[in-house]
């Protein structure tokens, strides 16, 4: 059995002391590849590194909603050319992001909209997924995705809405936009009644497992520092709530997540 662990932040100080052995843990638990995301440009030769030392890891670059640059200074082009020129500069990159709005701590959405635009238009011209963060922000989100679609109808936006806790209204909408959903330990919590819901409606093709480590480490872990190894908890989870064999769900997650982000062997 494989799994894929579509976003992890292992370039993170919380796993400076020890990422041999991290490795060595997600590896035990069949987690045969990484995408590592990227929450700023400046972040971009970190993450490079690691992808040096790990075969295994694919990464994205892009910014992130809450960088406190937008909230300072608004949005600079000059960031969007950058993340494009080192986008092109890897042929590791297998996607933008993460990008998003985050409405739930900033007061910075006109910036956050500019930069969410930039970073999609950029994706789209260099034919990459994008990775989405959004929080208390689904109405605007699916508005600009609509936005930037309606500007070539021929080639809309592809990705993946990460770390997903969106109500099954919400997740139908970035369903109906092609994007796929992406469940993190947030799907294990024992409360998290609209995201079970949530997750039993995705269509097979559009679904992914993530960690987002080193943050909200699914149950038994929780209280802990998530690691990739964790997210086969999360995918037990989704199974149980689908009503299908965690070997099912991880070879559908795997091949979902090796065809959106065009993983190589």
């Amino acid at each position: 059995m494989q799994l894929v662990d579509t976003h992890v932040h292992i370039n993170f100080k919380d796993f400076q002391a020890d990422l041999e052995l991290v490795r060595d843990r997600w590896l035990s638990n069949g987690v045969t590849k990484l995408v590592h995301s990227c929450v700023s440009p400046d972040e971009f030769e970190q993450i490079q590194a690691i992808a040096d030392q790990f075969p295994e890891v694919s990464f994205a670059v892009g910014l992130h909603p809450l960088d406190e640059q937008l909230n300072t200074d608004g949005w600079n082009p000059e960031v969007g050319d950058r993340i494009k020129a080192l986008a092109l500069s890897d042929q590791r990159v297998v996607a933008i992001g993460e990008t998003g709005l985050d409405f739930f701590k900033s007061d910075s959405k006109s910036a956050q909209i500019e930069a969410f635009k930039s970073q999609l238009r950029t994706a789209r011209s260099l034919n990459l997924p994008v990775i989405i963060h959004s929080r208390e922000a689904s109405e605007s989100t699916r508005e600009v995705l609509q936005e930037i679609n309606a500007e070539s109808p021929e080639s809309p936006i592809c990705g993946v809405m990460h770390c997903w806790a969106g109500s099954p209204e919400e997740t139908q909408w970035f369903v109906d936009l092609g994007m796929h959903i992406s469940f993190s330990g947030v799907v294990t919590f024992k409360n998290a009644h609209n995201l079970h819901e949530s997750a039993k409606i995705v269509p097979s093709d559009r679904l992914l497992v993530e960690t987002d480590c080193p943050f909200l480490a699914p149950v038994p872990k929780r209280g802990k520092r998530n690691e990739p190894a964790y997210v086969l908890h999360v995918a037990e989870s989704v199974a149980k709530l689908r009503n299908v064999e965690l070997s099912e769900l991880a070879e559908q997650t795997t091949s979902n997540a090796i065809a959106l982000f065009k993983l190589k062997d």
